[in-house]
């Protein structure tokens, strides 16, 4: 069964407009979404790569190889055709191993054939797709570091049980978890381009709509998937349109002086706040159709992009977002 559409998905508008981002600009870094349970944290991220085009992969290549020369040599395959396939979505679930996460040496090659063979793990997987991690406040601290490094480079190194293994790993990391449950390290955290808050939703009407919709996905697949077929194609296009646009986005210095005053003014350690910030709202303009950036685009992302930036402050009980909402309207106006 296909996934359920994203344009399906009723309210979260935070949850997926920052999704959109990274669809649109896969640098941003990614989404971390905390907030209740059963609230479409991994319906959305799902729909949405079921929504994009599919990507052009060399068949059977283990990390989603575009071209036949970047196939690696360890994959061991001889016919290189390119064919289409879907955008990857991979789960890293809580209790996998480092082998499991990064690949490791295939025992039953070496028992069986004597061979030094490499069987790839989850990050090739994940190369070139989505990454998701359901209550990453709970990941195992050194499975934390491994992502760390590969966030960083964009590639993952395997160097033991006489393997030296290289291969790209660039992917978007969604990760979505309680916040009752268990901090998420600092430098976890700061490797998320944006954060969203979600929560279920109050209002009888609203409720009463995602059971309609949910029914109808599972009961009526056929006719449900074609009610919202065109929505999702528009969504599409409209993202393919920005990432075309992106480039040709005008960058004014004053928007970079309020970008860097704003991040100052609320505190944010190092400068990736700001280029987070800028990013993500130069995307948000090109979702827009807008040629240059303005205090508009920046006043729509900086809560997503700078809350999960913020030294806590014990004496504001407002929350994160509060504060950044009213640190932007102090600064911009």
């Amino acid at each position: 069964m296909q996934p359920f559409p994203f344009s399906a998905i009723v309210g979260q508008d935070e949850m997926k407009q920052a999704m959109i981002l990274t669809a649109i600009d896969g640098s941003i870094g990614g989404v971390l979404v905390f907030g209740d349970r059963g609230t479409g944290k991994s319906t959305a991220v799902r729909a949405l790569a079921a929504l994009l085009p599919p990507i052009k992969a060399v068949r059977g290549c283990p990390v989603n190889s575009q071209f036949a020369k970047d196939v690696p040599a360890w994959a061991g395959l001889k016919a290189k055709k390119t064919e289409e396939a879907p955008t990857p979505v991979v789960d890293l679930p809580l209790g996998a191993t480092e082998d499991r996460v990064t690949g490791a040496l295939d025992i039953e090659k070496a028992l069986t054939k004597g061979e030094k063979a490499f069987q790839p793990g989850l990050l090739a997987k994940a190369n070139r797709g989505y990454l998701y991690i359901d209550e990453v406040n709970l990941l195992e601290d050194h499975i934390v570091d491994l992502l760390l490094d590969v966030a960083q480079s964009g590639e993952n190194v395997v160097e033991r049980e006489g393997l030296s293994i290289r291969h790209p790993a660039r992917f978007v990391l969604v990760g979505s978890g309680n916040p009752e449950e268990g901090e998420l390290r600092p430098q976890l955290l700061d490797r998320f381009g944006l954060s969203v808050e979600v929560g279920s939703p109050k209002e009888v009407a609203t409720r009463v709509e995602v059971i309609k919709r949910r029914d109808a996905f599972e009961n009526d697949n056929t006719a449900f998937m074609l009610r919202w077929q065109a929505e999702d194609a528009a969504i599409r296009d409209r993202i393919l349109k920005a990432r075309r646009a992106l480039g040709k986005i005008k960058t004014p210095d004053q928007v970079l002086n309020d970008v860097a005053e704003l991040c100052l003014t609320l505190g944010s350690d190092g400068l990736r706040g700001e280029l987070t910030l800028l990013k993500a709202a130069r995307a948000f303009a090109a979702w827009q159709g807008d040629r240059s950036l303005s205090r508009h685009h920046i006043k729509e992302v900086a809560p997503m992009a700078l809350r999960h930036r913020l030294r806590r402050d014990p004496l504001d009980e407002a929350g994160s977002g509060t504060r950044v909402t009213r640190t932007v309207e102090d600064v911009l106006g």
